[in-house]
């Protein structure tokens, strides 16, 4: 028997994006989120395109639209593990794991406090720590904490077992859902950066990846919005950019991830914004402002304190003494070698598809860097980055088209 019904993989920008537009025309959505908490990538940010706003901006208007329309169930700490039937008659097992806190909005915050083991964040790139009781996402949704069990104490466990709240007996479950069409809006990872052995990634402290540079930046990061040195807490007077690492690299990431030339520009005007007499420069192969973003560049590029250079960063080294990170770059103008100095660097690493190095439950391919090819004759859709990488506009068109074709599929047309 056909379905109406669209099941939504991932409920970040792009998926909560598909499954609106299609419950807005009166279709019953299911969206699967595999984290405690919807708006994935760009939860992390502190700002983003086009209109260089907070993620609240977007996030919490979609949000709002979720809670009042009756048509868009969703499913957090969930997996699709298993597909079977054709387009338009699907029968989907989703695996949801135990949150161990009931329903409701009470504060736990005193509750978590008194827990006895800090256990590093997830979200906040390994940058600052979270209790194992947690709601560690600005402006959560679903607005409820999750317990990660497997971090308490038996202390821990006997004082939350007193709270009403807790429910320490929450078990795995399994559920079937019957749709018509399923959308792939899984987003994207960023690369590992500890594979960049040359470039120091993950050994030197005051070399950091551009997502952890926007959870210094944000208010509701580790650093309370300040962008300071890691290793010493101290504002940086001198920051260098490194553009396309791990990206563009057969070795790597074959392609160019889009995003990473504007996102250190804007990162660049974090830094002037902050510290209008720190120096920074951006090392790069070519920069990439595509259209409507090509004005903002020659904006950031104007500033006299800033300075790009064509050239090719070879190694990244740490002074053991100060900190600070040393530099191997290559002009690509003069051909001239050198070491620069800097008090902090900022790799510009690349947008991998989470669903990279996974195979899905469903029979569609994903090509060797694991983005979604094919399957729209199956009634299945890529939205946003599980397709291509894209900024959040472009995501969020994505995924209106794939929202439209997943309409069509289950309408029969």
């Amino acid at each position: 028997m056909s379905s109406s019904a669209i099941l939504v993989v991932g409920g970040g920008f792009s998926g909560i994006t598909a499954a609106l537009e299609a419950a807005e025309v009166g279709h019953e959505v299911f969206i699967v989120e595999k984290n405690p908490f919807l708006g994935g990538r760009v939860m992390q940010l502190n700002k983003y395109f086009p209109k260089l706003c907070p993620p609240s901006c977007g996030l919490e208007i979609q949000f709002q639209r979720i809670k009042n329309n009756k048509l868009v169930k969703f499913f957090t700490m969930a997996e699709v593990t298993k597909v079977a039937g054709q387009a338009g008659d699907y029968d989907v097992t989703i695996a949801i794991k135990p949150r161990y806190v009931e329903p409701g909005s009470l504060d736990l915050s005193e509750t978590a406090e008194a827990l006895s083991k800090d256990v590093p964040s997830e979200f906040e790139l390994g940058m600052g720590t979270r209790k194992a009781l947690y709601m560690d996402v600005p402006f959560a949704f679903p607005n409820r904490y999750v317990l990660d069990k497997d971090n308490c104490s038996k202390g821990d466990l006997d004082a939350l077992a007193q709270a009403d709240i807790v429910n320490l007996g929450d078990a795995p479950r399994e559920i079937t859902v019957k749709v018509g069409s399923i959308i792939y809006a899984t987003g994207w990872k960023p690369y590992d950066v500890t594979r960049l052995t040359n470039l120091g990634a993950g050994s030197i402290q005051n070399c950091v990846s551009n997502m952890q540079l926007e959870r210094l930046a944000s208010p509701s990061g580790p650093t309370h919005g300040k962008i300071l040195r890691p290793s010493d807490g101290r504002a940086p007077r001198s920051i260098a950019f490194v553009q396309c690492a791990g990206s563009r690299d057969e070795n790597h990431l074959n392609y160019c991830s889009y995003i990473c030339c504007m996102a250190s520009l804007k990162q660049a005007a974090y830094v002037r914004e902050q510290y209008p007499n720190a120096r920074v420069v951006i090392y790069y192969i070519d920069l990439r402002t595509p259209g409507r973003y090509d004005n903002f560049a020659k904006k950031i590029l104007a500033d006299d304190r800033l300075t790009a250079v064509k050239g090719k960063v070879a190694a990244v080294a740490e002074d053991a003494g100060s900190g600070d990170v040393l530099l191997t770059v290559e002009d690509a103008v003069t051909g001239i070698k050198s070491e620069n100095r800097f008090e902090m660097a900022v790799l510009a690493t690349g947008m991998q598809p989470s669903l990279a190095g996974q195979k899905l439950p469903v029979d569609v391919a994903l090509d060797e860097m694991g983005f979604i090819v094919g399957g729209e004759e199956k009634g299945i859709f890529a939205a946003g980055c599980a397709k291509t990488p894209l900024d959040v506009m472009k995501s969020a068109q994505s995924a209106t088209g794939a929202a439209m074709k997943a309409i069509q599929t289950v309408r029969g047309r």
